[in-house]
């Protein structure tokens, strides 16, 4: 079950509060682009959704194999940008432990099958909800 995401925005430049369940969050935009830098903005929010994914992913499978994975590092960055949007994204894999090559190269398969990579290559349809402004 994925739990509703909410975000509520007051008059105080761009500095948004994230709740998600239980989870307090903060979304803001650096200083320089007007905001006062008081959390990720909301591409880094979105690259972090990326790489913990890939992580996660990465986890279930070597834990349901039995694999002797000790640690999964996932490093994600906007390589490039049109304006404010992002155009291509890269990301590195590592993976700790005493796997085999044929493990680790299994890992990195699977890490490019996670839920959210799987959306945002998909070009998943974001459908306008209840009340317009």
């Amino acid at each position: 079950m994925q739990r509703q995401v909410s975000v509520s925005l007051g008059r105080e430049a761009f500095s948004t509060a994230v709740a998600i369940g239980p989870h307090a969050l903060a979304a803001d935009e650096p200083a320089e682009l007007g905001g006062g830098d008081t959390g990720p903005t909301p591409v880094e929010l979105l690259l972090a959704s990326l790489a913990s994914c890939k992580a996660i992913t990465v986890k279930m499978y070597a834990d349901r194999k039995q694999w002797p994975l000790e640690r999964v590092e996932v490093v994600a960055r906007a390589a490039s940008m049109h304006g404010a949007v992002i155009a291509s994204i890269e990301t590195q894999v590592r993976a700790s432990g005493d796997l085999s090559e044929d493990q680790r190269a299994r890992l990195l398969e699977i890490a490019e099958k996670c839920p959210v990579q799987k959306a945002i290559t998909s070009g998943v349809r974001i459908e306008p909800h209840g009340a317009a402004l």
